[in-house]
């Protein structure tokens, strides 16, 4: 039975060098646009991979987009699931066109929120006088989140931006349109995402497409954040590391 392995990268695989629990052996993973170094994977990291056996294949479910992707230097070399979800490549490295063609819809009458969800959160940041600023993430000629960083990667500025700022708009108040969306916060990451945009389909619909090719699979999937718990829980086993947002959350609903 072959087996695959649905995987988060940041904070998973690998981590930014303030974020490794140990400065010692460190390789890197992955890099900025100026070919300098991003991320890290630690030993134990890599002893977590080296437990993973050749019939075991490795399937990216990760936030970043296709440029950020690129940059990171590890082997995969089946489907791809970027954005959130947003953008499935096959293992030609090809969008997978009728994922794509549903993205396009629903993204599409997503674009609206996305920007009115930048606006209320750069009015809101001008309020307050900071220099962060909202914009709306595109990839593959879609828009799929609207996302803001602290420009000092001050994180806990963050929270009032959420809680404040968004939480009334999520209600329906103002525009109304922010319905249709939610908040996923995660270090110094703050992004408001459409409900049509979630990890966890994107990995059933790739689950359905390596099943009709390979019949019976046993399916894991591997993650940090709380965004990621979806898409876990729709494979047959999850696998959460430690010292990470679900970890903390998983401990404190015992």
């Amino acid at each position: 039975m072959k087996k695959f392995l649905f995987v988060d990268l940041d904070d998973t695989l690998f981590s930014t060098l303030g974020k490794c629990a140990s400065q010692s052996d460190l390789h890197p993973a992955a890099y900025y646009s100026d070919r300098s170094v991003c991320s890290y994977t630690t030993a134990r990291q890599r002893a977590f991979l080296s437990l993973m056996d050749p019939a075991t294949t490795l399937i990216p479910a990760t936030a970043r987009h296709l440029d950020a992707f690129g940059r990171v230097d590890l082997p995969f070399n089946s489907y791809k699931i970027l954005n959130f979800g947003g953008l499935i490549l096959g293992p030609d490295n090809e969008p997978d066109p009728a994922w794509m063609a549903q993205m396009r819809a629903d993204m599409t009458t997503a674009l609206p929120g996305l920007n009115d969800a930048a606006a209320v959160i750069n009015a809101y940041c001008d309020e307050q006088g900071l220099a962060s600023r909202a914009r709306v993430v595109e990839d593959g000629g879609l828009p799929f989140y609207t996302l803001i960083k602290d420009v000092d990667k001050l994180a806990a500025r963050l929270a009032p931006i959420e809680h404040e700022a968004l939480a009334p708009w999520l209600a329906g108040q103002g525009s109304g349109l922010g319905c249709g969306f939610y908040v996923h916060r995660n270090g110094n990451n703050l992004a408001v995402l459409p409900r049509t945009l979630d990890k966890a389909v994107a990995v059933e619909y790739v689950t359905r497409l390596l099943r009709a090719e390979h019949g019976e699979i046993m399916t894991m999937g591997m993650g940090d954040s709380k965004s990621d718990a979806r898409f876990m829980a729709a494979c047959d086993y999850a696998i959460i590391p430690s010292n990470t947002q679900l970890a903390a959350l998983t401990v404190a609903a015992l």
